[in-house]
């Protein structure tokens, strides 16, 4: 159990603030911008799975032993998921953006903080529908080597598929989400044709450059658990990969609104966050 109540929260902010520097310094990995209240729950949550008292004993054990680092890195990644994840996006995609897609020879993708990869393939089903898949290069992306392995593999439980069976109908899915692929023992495996356009690759939003020129960007739900300063940095990184009148999807509870890149984007959604970078 921890040893952290109110009256000690302003040492729980230092211990914080001194184990993500030194995991910065010692790893590379940079949580020193996250939203403080989502991460002060992961390493709250970390401490009694792991019988510490104190952040001071579990930077000690982080810095000590990069295998249970390794472990700890899963608690602070982001890997809430689910394919075809607000449905209402996904049609919003295929009245809007989907048109657009339409008039070029071929299509550049980054999907950001993919995490398992349920959304990647969602994306990969509804090109394939609107027959844009093949002329697409979908470059799919996360910090988190694990879930990239998971991702690849598209490989998921069974008992998940009637909800996001639901997703895909309630998305304007045109066939039966079975359609993508088939049943072993408690899994399902999906279509292989499916990733034959997808790159799966290892790049950190927080401390890595520019990851390619691209025509399309999605990156929903992930910027809700950072804090101003990345965001902007992000969005700026995101601004600078977009072609002239690329498209930049976001999740519903995020905005560009009061950000350094306010200015730089029409809005096509205001709903379901969708935006195109303006032509200057």
């Amino acid at each position: 159990m921890s040893n952290y109540d109110e009256s000690n929260s302003e040492l729980l902010t230092i211990e914080l603030n001194l184990l993500f520097e030194g995991i910065y310094q010692r790893y590379g990995y940079d949580f020193r911008n996250y939203s403080k209240a989502h991460i002060r729950r992961r390493v709250l949550s970390r401490l009694a799975l792991s019988n510490l008292t104190t952040v001071t004993e579990l930077l000690d054990k982080v810095l000590r032993e990069p295998e249970f680092f390794k472990v700890f890195l899963d608690d602070l990644s982001i890997n809430v998921t689910e394919m075809f994840r607000d449905p209402q996006f996904y049609q919003s995609f295929r009245e809007n953006i989907v048109p657009k897609l339409k008039t070029y020879t071929f299509i550049k993708i980054w999907h950001a903080g993919c995490s398992t990869g349920e959304e990647v393939y969602s994306l990969a089903i509804l090109l394939h529908e609107e027959g844009l898949l093949d002329r697409c290069q979908i470059y799919a992306t996360d910090f988190n080597r694990k879930v990239l392995e998971i991702a690849k593999e598209g490989v998921y439980q069974k008992a998940e598929m009637e909800q996001f069976e639901n997703n895909y109908i309630k998305s304007g899915g045109q066939h039966k989400l079975s359609d993508y692929y088939k049943s072993m023992y408690g899994s399902v495996i999906l279509r292989k044709d499916l990733s034959k356009r997808i790159v799966f690759a290892d790049h950190n939003l927080v401390t890595d450059s520019v990851f390619a020129e691209v025509n399309l960007i999605m990156c929903r739900n992930v910027l809700i658990y950072f804090e101003k300063q990345l965001q902007n940095k992000v969005l700026n990184l995101f601004h600078e990969s977009l072609i002239p009148s690329g498209i930049l999807c976001l999740g519903t509870k995020e905005s560009i609104k009061f950000t350094s890149v306010d200015s730089k984007f029409e809005i096509v959604d205001p709903k379901q966050k969708i935006f195109k970078k303006k032509i200057i």
